[in-house]
């Protein structure tokens, strides 16, 4: 008789047999390595039951540094991310852009602004820089699409890819997250209620945007329950306008305010932000993933306020971002430095707090780190993986220093701005700012100075040319562009004030 034949393998399932086989294989060797926790019912001598832990990143919206009880907010109650931050490490000193769109092109590439071109929200043409000595470089509306996403990479890596959100890097076409790595996306921003999404989903009257997408990313999980997956869930809260639920809203009204955090609507919308982070950590504690799930919390920019204080605005700050100096849109720790706590059981070391500044392009090399994914072949990443600061937050990275190039303007209003051309760098304690119209230096040790009130470049000049040169360095290293002179136009200024005024306001 003849041999029987073997059932022959359709083409889709050699393929899904390839890509486990080296999911697997991928995995053995990097839990050998002491990379990767293994949960306790995969612990076994078969490489079959190896599994990749999961990733949830979830993103807010203008949280700033100080807009959480988690860190210090006497009024804001974040309950959820207080038990994340116990069980994980909290990170002090963790920084992003000015602003929404350029942090968001930074975690998504790995890359530095000037390696995508974005650097702002919209053209330069939002503020009227006009009335100024310098051209701004010229704005990036969407990541090109040559650029590679960490989804891109972790979907390689045979991963199960989700993003429900606020997405900011181009809605339409091939711009579109589900086109840039993410199998599932749902892109919605601008409104907490009777909200729009793309694509067009319906949705009943009277939901509120964040409980939306917690309901999208609750069920992404339970459907995923059986692979390893990534999900980025962006929140379009806290950013305004500034409209929350009345039963939260009610919650708040007859707390007592402390300094700048007295705001009950602001407040009810951190608190819809937080129960988010509360449902997702329900959901994983309910189908047993915690112990294999990594969840990271950010956000993208400095909180909107400290303007009073800063003279920006006479009244009428939403929030504070005391101690911090000023808030989003600027380059002083109230509008960069934010939020970042990170949850990986039998990894992270649970209840501590690292020191150790880091920064939006960090956030793609840990990503691959922490799910064995290679990185992209012809895209340099320009931060360095987290994970040895999540094994120990006392220890230090490779690199010396962070930076941030701003080669434009974001306006304040009535004349005023948030912030002119400037660049960046940190290291260690200290900081120095380049202000590119005039030259002017400005160097902080933010050890002894988190307010940055004393300008030490006059009496450590030494300290201030050496990280200026250092940066300099690096902008020559990553090509970064510089703004071009301009000589001031009043007769501009005059004429565009109107549509400018009404820019500012939308921009705040």
């Amino acid at each position: 008789m003849r041999p029987a034949k073997k059932p022959a393998i359709r083409p889709f399932q050699s393929i899904r047999r390839r890509r486990s086989l080296s999911l697997i294989a991928a995995f053995v060797v990097a839990s050998l390595a002491g990379l990767l926790p293994l949960r306790a019912d995969t612990q076994t001598d078969s490489a079959q039951n190896v599994s990749p832990p999961n990733i949830i990143f979830i993103f807010a919206d203008d949280l700033g540094w100080t807009d959480t009880s988690t860190y210090g907010s006497k009024y804001y109650e974040t309950p959820n991310l207080d038990r994340l931050a116990a069980a994980g490490v909290k990170f002090t000193r963790f920084h992003c852009c000015p602003n929404c769109q350029p942090t968001r092109a930074a975690l998504l590439s790995g890359q530095y602004g000037p390696r995508t071109g974005v650097y702002t929200v919209g053209s330069i043409e939002r503020f009227n820089w006009r009335s100024r000595s310098l051209r701004p470089v010229d704005n990036v509306v969407q990541l090109p699409l040559e650029k590679v996403t960490f989804a891109q990479q972790l979907k390689a890596a045979g991963y199960a890819t989700g993003m429900f959100g606020k997405w900011h890097l181009g809605q339409q076409g091939p711009h579109h997250p589900s086109k840039r790595g993410f199998d599932e996306a749902i892109a919605s921003m601008g409104k907490h209620f009777n909200f729009a999404t793309q694509p067009k989903v319906d949705v009943a009257d009277g939901v509120y945007l964040a409980d939306w997408l917690t309901d999208k990313a609750v069920d992404f999980i339970e459907r995923h329950r059986s692979e390893p997956f990534i999900l980025y869930l962006p929140h379009f809260g806290v950013h305004s306008p500034f409209h929350a639920k009345k039963e939260l809203i009610a919650r708040f009204e007859d707390k007592a305010g402390t300094a700048g955090h007295k705001n009950p609507i602001y407040a009810a919308m951190i608190s819809s932000v937080d129960e988010s982070i509360g449902r997702v950590m329900k959901t994983l504690d309910d189908l047993k993933l915690a112990d294999n799930t990594v969840v990271i919390f950010a956000s993208d920019n400095g909180g909107v306020g400290g303007y009073v204080r800063e003279g920006l605005k006479k009244a009428g700050d939403i929030t504070d971002n005391a101690p911090l100096r000023s808030g989003k849109g600027s380059l002083y720790e109230g509008g960069t430095r934010v939020p970042l706590v990170v949850r990986w059981p039998g990894v992270a070391k649970a209840g501590t707090t690292c020191d150790v500044p880091a920064i939006h392009v960090d956030v793609f090399p840990t990503l691959l780190e922490i799910a064995a994914a290679k990185p992209p072949v012809d895209q340099p990443l320009d931060g360095e993986s987290l994970v040895p600061l999540l094994r120990d937050p006392s220890s230090s990275l490779r690199r010396t220093a962070i930076y941030q190039h701003f080669p434009g303007y974001l306006g304040a209003g009535a004349g005023t701005w948030r912030t002119t051309p400037v660049g960046v760098i940190q290291e260690g304690d200290w900081k120095l700012m380049e202000f590119f119209e005039d030259g002017r230096l400005e160097l902080y040790n933010l050890r002894d100075d988190i307010g940055e009130t004393n300008n030490l470049a006059a009496v450590r000049p030494e300290k201030a040319k050496a990280l200026h040169a250092k940066l300099i360095e690096w902008r020559k290293d990553v090509k970064a562009p510089m703004p071009t002179p301009h000589e001031p136009n009043d007769s501009a200024t005059k004429k565009g004030k109107k549509n400018a005024k009404q820019r500012n306001a939308r921009s705040m």
